[in-house]
């Protein structure tokens, strides 16, 4: 049930439908009071405009992937945990599995096990039946992975998780299992970063932070301070920056919800 309610209640919090509510508010009130049908409907408009903008959106994203900066050169580790997220699985018409928007996430863990980052590719992720439903993450990752080149008995699944903190406690249980004590790589995409290292730290696992599916690189800040025309085009409203926006959302709420439960 908390699933569910996790992917629920927060699309009423989101941009997008807190506008929608607040419309709905102003037709009530169009009906029994058009006065004040005006502030939920001048409330809906802000809210859209704003969080619709590059410059609202560049800096929400950038206060979240900008905190855990990987160094220019990764150490070796005990093993590379992957956070699943990524792929869709292989359902009709799909040919095959295919990459979603975080699917840099298994990509890059592979390129880090073959640059021998690691002797040991954890990858965690399941799927919810009524999300499309299909083979756990997991099951897709690894696939993925041995077609880059890594070798299938350097994997290691956990097929169950269904959130953050399922992946840690599940990946805990991994490297306990294989008699793992040193530090892993971690990588899922760098806006959910933040909450997954504290989410790992917090069940004793020494992670550090390999991030990637940046959303905003250093060369789209610089245009938006020093060329006119990007900075012009960043105060109109954008489907895509109104998208950005909404998952950098998504973290700040599961950081308040995960703090709550105890799990950070």
């Amino acid at each position: 049930m908390f699933v569910f309610l996790s992917k629920l209640l927060p699309l009423f919090i989101y941009p997008l439908g807190l506008s929608c509510l607040l419309m709905v508010a102003a037709l009530a009130a169009l009906w029994w009071r058009p006065k004040w049908a005006v502030p939920p409907i001048a409330a809906a408009l802000i809210i859209l405009l704003l969080s619709s903008t590059g410059w609202v959106s560049k800096s929400l994203v950038r206060s979240l992937e900008w905190q855990n900066l990987p160094p220019a050169q990764l150490p070796q580790t005990a093993a590379i945990v992957v956070l699943g997220g990524g792929v869709k699985a292989a359902l009709p018409p799909r040919p095959w599995i295919e990459l979603g928007e975080a699917g840099d996430r298994i990509l890059y863990a592979s390129r880090l096990y073959r640059q021998g980052k690691a002797p040991l590719l954890i990858l965690s992720g399941g799927r919810v039946n009524w999300r499309g439903g299909g083979r756990a993450e997991s099951t897709d990752m690894a696939e993925i992975a041995q077609i880059i080149g890594v070798p299938a008995s350097a994997i290691e699944q956990d097929p169950d998780s269904h959130n953050t903190h399922q992946n840690a406690v599940n990946v805990r249980k991994i490297l306990d299992a294989r008699g793992i004590k040193g530090q892993v790589l971690l990588v899922t995409s760098a806006m959910h970063m933040t909450r997954s290292l504290l989410i790992f730290q917090r069940q004793g696992i020494a992670a550090i932070a390999a991030p990637t599916d940046f959303q905003i690189t250093q060369q789209e800040i610089a245009e938006s301070q020093n060329n006119w025309q990007a900075a012009a085009l960043d105060f109109l409203p954008d489907s895509y920056y109104l998208h950005l926006s909404t998952k950098a959302l998504k973290e700040y709420i599961g950081l308040i919800v995960y703090r709550l439960r105890g799990w950070l």
